[in-house]
């Protein structure tokens, strides 16, 4: 038999489309879909140099790719007696060498999350077969998951142990419904919100109204070492606008404000303060009172509460079925107004107005600064309860008369709020109106972005419309429990969520990734800012563009 020429042998001898050797984990020896594959590591893999959170792909005999996700590591024996027994190895490397890998391995539990098919990602609904090899998975791999950066994808880190590569969040499909960002602590909560704004903003997916309870999303914030990160006004000067509660804290802050908020007191309504039950110790019956107080004295009802004249509360006691004690109760409750200086007796510009116009006549994303109000839990409550019933109300004033004309329609609205669960209390959520919004999906084009160290907080239901979770380190049971709920392979996910680094790494589920991932986020630094402000290829019409058609001159308010 004549060789062929030594030029053509690949022609003759096609290579293996599997990984290079050097890169194979094991073999799958056992396992099942819902908990997962056993695989034996090679005798020369060692389980120090692996991780939960990991990525690996197996390799079926019918070219089809499995991608999986590590969640569990093991040291096995084939003989018990081992257990019992142990040899003394560490002081005769031949002896270790013998047992290694043979008598002694270790095993690696990993969780299909989905098979790829001619290069296309599908849902996994079945498993490869025994002894089928294991690769780490590589950068190809990962882009068949996760695709490209590009207008509709934006980069929020990449897999732990491949930075390589990119991790690319589907933006349409983050804003279309509600987003949690979750974590203990210090964990960079912050940091991981601002991340995901300046993606929605730069690719103009969404405007956004952003409740700074500690001024951490406008101009600037410090961090726990004390250095300065850039805020969404510097990345996006034309694009953010920052309004305040506090002008004074703003000016001491250097901190390019256009407008200061003031609200009237003859514009909050009982449905403002009924969040303020747990904070203010408000009873059913104060509420009620409220209700009681509103419909007798109309607009003025908290302008002659506080201001205590004997013939009103005579008025109140003898002609409505309000006690004198629970009127009294709530009137000393509601006199902590009196310290805010954002509320007004006299008449001020409507905010509400102005905040519609700046988000959807000019399409620019809006962060309300607190100022000293942040440390303030009652006045947070209280001006993002304020706002957002009546922006809510606008809004589906606007979607409804825009049906038949999509030109007419307002842009895609983010509401971002922290301490979530204070809105969202299981014996609030239903009435209030962030449970309302969480609950409508997008039907009014409004969906929330709420941030919580408690997600055990919130009501169930209203976690189960929370299209995609970013979650931080979480170590309380309750709390990891609730941000799995209702999330495919959970069990696998609880140790990797257990383990994560206190600092810059999350695990994204949900709506705006095929498969739950973890990350090693991108390091909100200079090098983010330039790739930020120096790639922004979108001009402000094509943004407008992109956020619903149709310019300013077509919004009618």
């Amino acid at each position: 038999m004549t060789l062929p020429p030594a030029e053509n042998l690949n022609d003759w001898f096609p290579g293996s489309t599997r990984p290079d050797a050097a890169s194979r984990l094991g073999l799958v020896v056992g396992g099942s879909l819902s908990k997962g594959l056993v695989v034996k590591l090679d005798r020369d893999q060692t389980v120090e140099d692996l991780a939960v959170g990991r990525y690996v792909v197996v390799h079926s005999a019918n070219d089809m790719r499995f991608f999986c996700m590590l969640n569990d590591i093991a040291l096995n024996s084939s003989n018990p007696s081992i257990q019992n027994h142990p040899p003394e190895v560490m002081d005769d490397p031949f002896l270790r060498d013998i047992y290694i890998g043979t008598a002694a391995y270790g095993t690696i539990t990993a969780t299909p999350m989905l098979s790829i098919e001619e290069g296309q990602p599908r849902p996994v609904k079945t498993i490869p077969g025994h002894f089928m090899p294991v690769y780490n998975a590589t950068v190809a791999d990962v882009n068949a998951v996760f695709g490209e950066e590009d207008s509709g994808h934006f980069n929020v880190g990449a897999p732990l142990e491949l930075e390589e590569t990119q991790i690319n969040l589907d933006l349409k499909r983050l804003v279309e419904r509600s987003v949690g960002v979750f974590g203990k602590s210090g964990t960079g909560k912050s940091f991981l919100t601002r991340l995901l704004l300046a993606g929605v903003i730069k690719w103009g997916k969404a405007v956004n109204l952003i409740f700074d309870m500690h001024n951490d999303y406008g101009w600037a914030a410090t961090d726990e070492r004390g250095t300065q990160a850039k805020g969404l006004k510097q990345l996006f000067p034309g694009k953010v606008a920052i309004i305040t509660l506090d002008g004074e804290s703003a000016r001491r802050r250097n901190s390019p404000v256009e407008m200061e908020i003031k609200l009237n007191y003859d514009d909050i309504d009982p449905e403002d303060i009924s969040n303020l039950r747990a904070t203010m110790n408000l009873s059913d019956a104060m509420i009620d009172a409220a209700y009681t107080l509103k419909k007798r004295w109309g607009k003025e009802w908290v302008r002659r509460m506080l201001a205590d004249k004997v013939e009103d509360f005579e008025d109140i006691v003898e002609n409505t079925n309000v006690g004198g004690g629970t009127f009294s109760a709530l009137q000393r409750r509601l006199q902590r107004f009196e310290r805010w200086a954002f509320l007004s007796k006299e008449p001020v510009q409507d905010s509400v107005e102005r905040i519609i116009h700046l988000l959807v006549n000019e399409q620019r994303s809006v962060v309300l600064e607190f100022g000293r109000y942040g440390n303030e839990l009652e006045a947070y409550i209280l001006v993002a309860n304020y706002l957002t019933r009546r922006i809510r109300d606008r809004y589906v004033d606007m979607v409804e008369r825009s049906l038949g004309d999509d030109s007419h329609k307002p842009p895609q609205l983010v509401i971002t709020i922290e301490e979530a669960h204070k809105f969202l209390d299981p014996m609030v959520a239903r009435q209030t109106i962030f449970g309302i919004i969480a609950r409508e999906l997008r039907k009014y084009n409004v969906t929330l972005l709420v941030v919580d160290q408690r997600p055990s907080g919130i009501d169930e239901e209203v976690m189960s419309q929370i299209g995609t979770r970013v979650t931080a380190l979480l170590d309380n049971e309750r709390d990891i429990n609730a941000v799995l709920n209702g999330i495919n392979g959970a069990q696998g996910l609880r140790e990797v969520l257990s383990r994560l680094d206190t600092k810059q790494q999350a695990i994204i589920m949900g709506h705006a990734v095929p498969m739950p991932v973890v990350v090693k986020t991108r390091t909100y630094d200079e090098a983010f800012y330039q790739a930020i402000m120096g790639d922004n290829s979108l001009s402000s019409s094509a943004a407008r563009e992109k956020l619903g058609g149709g310019g300013r001159e077509k919004r009618r308010l």
